[in-house]
């Protein structure tokens, strides 16, 4: 048996359509942080949904927290701008699962219902579906990942549908907030400098928009490439300025 488990905080445009495809499955626990909108209330309105609380501790320690109030040890882990698509649940329901592996799965990223192929948006992949009493996530503020150590990594071939993006307005407010902690966990660990941040904010534009292909998607392409600059160049100038503190 695996519990899902879901990471909230006014996730109510998005909420809805994750939990449609998580009906599959016996128990999702939601834990949110704080939401102000009508997140929770969604969350209610579904019998295999429990809802936990918590102040915001960093995503890898909330994600091992989540997984504290499962009832089973098979934890995948999700977002709540995430759906998990037809033929992803068929694989899962047809896999033998076990505790000396961890899962992959393939991920679609959308922007304004657009499945995007440019920008290191596409091919990626991250790992979700683990035993929590053979691993857990890593404890970072931010870009947790689940401790791999010696387990054999077991890739999925069907997707995780992501709709991180439906504005502008939620690029800037993903930027601000990961900025923020990228920063906070880096805080006296690397050196930073303006330079250093002007560095890498051009590189991780010329890698979005060239090498990456961001250039033959027209704006949108451009869009995202300028949002992974800017995203590079705010990490580290405000790594520079934690620094100093």
């Amino acid at each position: 048996m695996i519990t899902v488990v879901i990471l909230t905080k006014n996730s109510s445009a998005t909420l809805k359509k994750t939990l449609d495809s998580c009906l599959f499955f016996s128990e999702v626990i939601v834990l949110d942080t704080g939401s102000t909108d009508t997140t929770c209330q969604i969350a209610k309105g579904y019998p295999n949904v429990k809802i936990f609380y918590s102040e915001f501790l960093g995503f890898g320690k909330l994600r091992n927290i989540g997984a504290s109030f499962a009832s089973n040890d098979w934890i995948l882990a999700l977002d709540s701008d995430e759906e998990l698509s037809f033929e992803l649940l068929e694989e899962i329901q047809h896999v033998r699962l076990d505790p000396a592996h961890i899962y992959s799965l393939p991920f679609h990223n959308f922007y304004k219902g657009k499945q995007i192929k440019c920008c290191g948006w596409h091919p990626e992949k991250h790992i979700r579906l683990y035993h929590r009493k053979t691993t857990a996530f890593k404890e970072f503020e931010v870009h947790e990942g689940i401790r791999v150590d010696s387990l054999q990594v077991i890739p999925f071939k069907h997707p995780i549908q992501h709709y991180p993006y439906r504005s502008i307005e939620d690029f800037l407010t993903k930027m601000q907030i990961y900025t923020t902690l990228f920063a906070k966990q880096n805080r006296l660990k690397k050196p930073s400098s303006f330079l250093t941040a002007f560095f890498h904010g051009s590189y991780a534009f010329f890698k979005s928009y060239l090498f990456q292909r961001g250039i033959f998607y027209g704006g949108v392409g451009f869009i995202i490439a300028t949002y992974n600059a800017s995203t590079a160049f705010y990490k580290y100038l405000k790594l520079a300025e934690e620094n100093q503190k």
